[in-house]
């Protein structure tokens, strides 16, 4: 299936109004900053070091230079889209995908059992990639996988989103092993490495057991009536581009593309194996994928050319997404040359010791959400507000391993609808969903994790966590 022509002038044109809305608060809010110190090898800021700094606005020139400025902060992002678009595309062009989908969608049609734990299973499966090694930018490639074949088993776009989506997104917020977040925040909170971790099992059930039903109820009332989808129009036109028809006579997955299919599956294991184990990043995932790109078209039988061909088309097909990228990345570039993060979360942090320490707690996430719409970064967030709020937990009443969790919560949580995300803004256009239309898709299940968030803050309060 593929994703050519992206268009979603709707959020071009909310991505660009947050630009100068973000610039015109740079005029209201006083510029402020933390001074930076080197602990344990990482830059973090001083929590008790906040001061006014001249102030720096930013004018429509800022705000026009601010796409590039992002395309550059974001580039190995960017660079990480379009190798994978490339070499999905080669994956494309030996029709595995193609067979695999077929095989899910003929057991679907005969299996009752398969039908009722297809997407359960895959939502657990990314949620404990999330949990475990914080899955965020590796959710790319999947939404080419994923989306067809919810559109062949009869649900949508936003199904085919969901699962890997908002499953990594439902473990990376309830994360108990992962290092980009409960890692580098409980280090700087100087609490011992992913310790509390049975409390933190039971918030990643809880958690994803709710986005599981929230995803599985949809996709059962889009599975009744195709049109009350969001996507239902743009749906129409990309099953134009599928090949549905003969999946009952289809005989199954051929030799050819077993091989093909297990060395694309060997591919993702070095992934993960290389991002626990030897603490990848995205210059060796880009390096893998390449090398499973080209690997697979060898055993794909296909020529040189059509090899780089495909390359070429997949990486052209995904420009619509690297702009979205460059521009939600431009949004922080914004924020943090007009010096205001450092402010906001200043001052957010100001009121919570007035508060008993459950609320404190609650209190902690609300700004951890909030802050993460100028930094949709985990390990970045924690650098910047742990410093703070570790040490305010102290004063209030919130233990250090409540706080983190709390920065779990604001972190995780909101990164599956904010549009200053570079990850789900690039998920979205590939997808060809409209932001607003996601936005609105997804606010229902937002409301549903603040409660249990809210809720799951209690019970370390009672048990001395």
């Amino acid at each position: 299936m593929k994703f050519t022509k992206l268009k979603a002038p709707n959020t071009y044109f909310i991505i660009f109004s947050l630009l100068i809305l973000v610039a015109l608060l740079t005029w209201i809010i006083p510029a402020g900053e933390f001074n930076r110190i080197e602990k344990n090898g990482k830059t973090i800021v001083d929590g008790g070091s906040f001061h006014l700094v001249e102030s720096n606005e930013q004018n429509i020139g800022d705000v026009l230079k601010a796409p590039i400025k992002g395309f550059v902060e974001a580039s190995l992002i960017i660079g990480f889209v379009l190798i994978v678009g490339g070499a999905f595309s080669v994956f494309q062009k030996t029709e595995a995908v193609d067979s695999a989908i077929k095989s899910i969608a003929k057991a679907y049609s005969k299996s009752k059992v398969v039908r009722v734990l297809i997407i359960p299973i895959f939502m657990i499966l990314f949620s404990l990639a999330g949990a475990v090694f914080g899955m965020s930018e590796e959710i790319i490639p999947f939404i080419l996988v994923f989306v067809p074949m919810a559109l062949i088993l009869g649900y949508d776009s936003v199904t085919g989103v969901a699962i890997p989506f908002i499953g990594a997104g439902a473990g990376f917020a309830g994360a108990f092993l992962n290092p980009f977040t409960v890692g580098i925040a409980q280090g700087i909170a100087d609490v011992p490495l992913f310790s509390g971790i049975e409390y933190r099992i039971f918030v990643w059930f809880v958690i994803t057991l709710i986005a599981i039903l929230f995803v599985v109820r949809y996709a059962s009332k889009i599975k009744l009536n195709p049109q009350k989808s969001i996507t239902y129009e743009i749906d129409k036109k990309k099953k134009q581009n599928l090949h549905i028809e003969g999946i009952e006579n289809f005989a199954g997955i051929d030799n050819k593309h077993k091989i093909v299919l297990t060395a694309f599956l060997i591919g993702l294991l070095v992934i993960v194996f290389g991002v626990l184990k030897l603490e990848w990043f995205i210059e060796e995932i880009c390096a893998v994928f390449l090398i499973t790109g080209i690997t697979v078209g060898i055993l794909g039988r296909l020529s040189i050319k059509e090899i780089s061909d495909g390359f070429v088309q997949g990486a052209k097909d995904l420009i619509g997404t690297a702009l979205v990228i460059a521009l939600a990345r431009g949004i922080l570039v914004i924020a943090s040359e007009g010096r205001i993060i450092d402010t906001i979360l200043f001052s957010l942090s100001q009121n919570l010791d007035q508060l008993h320490p459950i609320i404190s707690s609650q209190g902690m996430f609300a700004v951890q959400s909030f802050i993460n719409f100028f930094v949709p970064s985990g390990s970045g967030q924690a650098a910047l507000t742990m410093p703070i709020m570790a040490p305010l937990g102290d004063l209030v009443g919130v233990s250090r391993q409540t706080a983190v969790l709390a920065f779990q919560f604001g972190d995780g949580f909101s990164n599956m609808i904010i549009p200053t995300s570079a990850v789900t803004m690039g998920i979205l256009t590939l997808a060809e969903i409209p932001w607003e239309k996601w936005a609105r898709w997804i606010l229902p299940l937002e409301i549903l994790f603040f409660i249990a968030a809210l809720l799951l803050l209690v019970p370390p309060y009672f048990l001395n966590w």
